[in-house]
């Protein structure tokens, strides 16, 4: 509403002033006045319209531009100054003037707006930083929202910070929550809704940041060519992910490896109470789960599918996807001596 009061003012500003100078430039009897009504109103228009058209405009790229414009005017006027020591005729001077201000400008102008993500105002001991750095920027990947653990990892006060979706991520989560694909449309919808739970919750400032990299097309690349730009950190549990944002050097906070080590520590030796639920992959083994999801492969298990045992932990495996927990059923389960070794319940 405000843009619309200051376009409507500026519109009737420039037919006054257009009207004035109508006046001033015609007789008395003609109709310069409103002529001059007409130009002001036909120009104000057209401003609009520029000024409209250079929305999409970024005003770091803007700025760049202007950094790249004044460049290019001072390295012309010194070459051109440089030329003029030479036996020349002043015609030719003006002539190489033009020239090199029209080059210099536009090249300066081209090379500040691709460097614009790099682009820093350095002077010699001082150097300008972004405003919004301030504070921690954590980027937000598209799993990560749809995971749904940021929530609780948010409500317990770990993350310190602000969290950053780009703009980009918004989109691409619209387009899976407008997927003709029903197991798609719901994890869009999923994603959508713990964005406005994550908005609601208090001492959280949750950003949506409009800056975009059109040249460059993938998801994840856009995210840690932002991630550099804002010196922020990535959200994620993308695996592919978290080793490219590491080559790149970019500080990456992978919610899985948060997971695995917040899981208790089982040790060879201990008992565990378990519940075999299914038979696995090898021959005769069962399959357990610990409460936070720890895959427990029971040997001779499949034959007591559904009961409850006590298991003796033989081996533990950590991977890419979590810890595996090896053992077998205990013998001994009803000997007191069995003093040194722990059991737990799962």
């Amino acid at each position: 509403m405000t843009i619309f009061f200051v376009r409507s003012f500026f519109l009737l500003i420039s037919m006054l002033v257009g009207y004035q100078i109508g006046a001033l430039l015609g007789t008395p009897d003609s109709n310069s006045a409103f002529y001059g009504l007409g130009a002001g109103l036909f120009v104000s228009v057209g401003i609009i319209l520029v000024e409209r058209g250079l929305r999409r405009i970024s005003v770091r790229g803007l700025s760049s531009a202007v950094f790249g414009l004044i460049f290019g005017l001072l390295a012309a006027k010194l070459l051109t100054d440089a030329v003029m020591l030479l036996p020349v005729d002043e015609a030719t001077a003006r002539t190489m003037r033009v020239i090199f201000t029209l080059i210099l400008c536009y090249l300066g102008m081209i090379v500040a707006i691709r460097g614009r993500d790099e682009f820093n105002l350095i002077i010699p001991y001082v150097k300008f930083t972004r405003h919004d750095q301030v504070q921690q920027n954590i980027l937000l990947d598209t799993s990560v929202i749809i995971d749904g653990r940021i929530i609780d990892l948010c409500q317990t006060k770990f993350i310190e910070g602000r969290l950053v979706i780009p703009r980009f991520v918004l989109k691409e989560l619209q387009q899976i929550a407008d997927s003709s694909d029903a197991l798609r449309r719901n994890r869009g919808r999923r994603g959508l809704d713990i964005l406005h739970k994550i908005q609601k919750l208090e001492r959280v400032v949750v950003k949506i940041h409009d800056e975009d990299f059109p040249e460059i097309t993938e998801v994840d690349a856009k995210l840690i060519k932002l991630a550099k730009v804002l010196d922020a950190k990535i959200f994620t549990n993308d695996f592919n992910l978290n080793k490219v944002a590491e080559l790149e050097g970019v500080t990456v906070l992978n919610i899985n490896d948060l997971s695995n080590a917040m899981k208790s520590v089982v040790l060879p030796g201990e008992l565990l109470e378990v519940k075999i639920v299914k038979e696995g992959k090898e021959y005769n083994q069962g399959v357990a789960y610990l409460d936070d999801g720890t895959m427990v492969v029971v040997e001779e298990g499949r034959k007591i599918i559904g009961q409850v045992v006590e298991v003796t932990v033989t081996s533990v495996l950590q991977t890419s996807a979590g810890r595996m927990i090896f053992g077998k059923i205990d013998s001994d389960k009803s000997d007191p001596t069995q003093g040194g070794r722990g059991r737990r319940t799962a």
